[in-house]
């Protein structure tokens, strides 16, 4: 079916209003600064706005993209077809535990940063190493993201989940009254990893043997499982040992993070090894292709070094990945989603 987006702007207008943009320049929503127009844009500020725009896509059989704020993610260059809709719930309480210990419960659009910064101020500690991590918590969960030997899952108690999976089944008309509920799963549930839980299963490009990118297969709502809400344990630290822990983490991230605009880690590190150092022994530090560049500071980061296109920061990629292979047989696996028209 034909994605009419003036059908569905005209729909959606009424409720989202000035939030609500045609043909939005995805370059503007990335980490990257690369990447083509969305037929639609809209940001979320509520679970209810996404529960019923999930409902109203699966009804209407609309393309739908939820995402955080893109700092893993590469859009192509002619954009993507459908609706985009970005995660901005940004609301987080504090409940504090008889052992003197506080659940920190956030919602999914929650800036690292800015939560790390308000718990600090009260005397909250055990976030501290994701400061300067880009995107936000859901983004974080779903990846696992993480610095300094720690990672978002060690904190972790519990998450909410708003899972379409029973609003589309492919191949079928969507039903009538699409099934959308929230699930509530622990940490152990989560099949959490380096750089790993369950839901970027079957969802992470990778290069082929032949040194061709192989790009999953959109869904109409994608992804089915959306993270909505986290729940964060942290301790009692005193405020100047969390803003000294603060200053050492941000100095370790400002040595090693490009100054030029550049989305995380390309690839995930192997065993033994970084994907930093394999690429730079290949002799790719500082390879350019058109405006798009891998960084000589750290070798597994690709900068925009002005107007890049999402081509050629993939064709910077697949040659990191290629050369790694053929140099050092290591076949290294991407940390970041390549989204979009292909």
């Amino acid at each position: 079916m034909t994605f009419e987006s003036t059908v569905a702007y005209n729909m959606l207008h009424p409720y989202f209003r000035q939030r609500l943009h045609v043909q939005e320049a995805l370059a503007q929503h990335d980490s990257f600064g690369a990447g083509g127009p969305a037929d639609i844009w809209l940001a979320l500020n509520t679970r209810q706005e996404l529960s019923d725009l999930v409902k109203l896509c699966a009804q209407q059989d609309w393309p739908l993209l939820v995402v955080g704020a893109g700092s893993n993610i590469l859009y192509a260059d002619a954009g993507v077809r459908g609706i985009v809709a970005s995660i901005a719930l940004q609301e987080y309480h504090i409940e504090e535990q008889p052992d003197a210990s506080a659940l920190v419960v956030a919602e999914a659009g929650v800036r690292w940063n800015s939560l790390i910064e308000g718990l600090v101020t009260r005397s909250w500690s055990g976030l501290e190493f994701g400061v300067g991590i880009p995107g936000t918590l859901g983004g974080g969960l779903v990846s696992n993201a993480g610095a300094h030997n720690q990672e978002l899952g060690q904190a972790l108690e519990w998450i909410e989940v708003l899972d379409a999976r029973g609003s589309f089944v492919e191949g079928k008309e969507p039903p009538v009254f699409p099934v959308v509920v929230i699930r509530r799963y622990p940490r152990e549930a989560l099949d959490l990893g380096y750089r790993y839980s369950r839901f970027r299963e079957g969802r992470l490009t990778h290069v082929d043997a032949q040194g061709k990118l192989v790009i999953p297969a959109r869904g109409l709502i994608e992804p089915t499982e959306l993270v909505v809400t986290l729940a964060l344990r942290v301790h009692k630290q005193d405020t100047a040992t969390s803003h000294a822990q603060i200053k050492n983490y941000a100095q370790e991230r400002k040595q090693d993070d490009p100054a030029q605009r550049h989305c995380g880690s390309i690839f995930k590190n192997p065993r033994g090894t970084t994907a930093h150092a394999l690429i730079t022994q290949a002799g790719l530090a500082g390879k350019k292709q058109g405006n798009a560049q891998i960084s000589e500071r750290n070798a597994n980061y690709i900068v925009n070094l002005g107007d890049a296109t999402a081509s050629d920061i993939a064709a910077l990629i697949v040659e990191a990945h290629q050369q790694v292979l053929a140099q050092s047989g290591v076949n290294l696996a991407m940390n970041i989603e390549l989204v979009g028209e292909w």
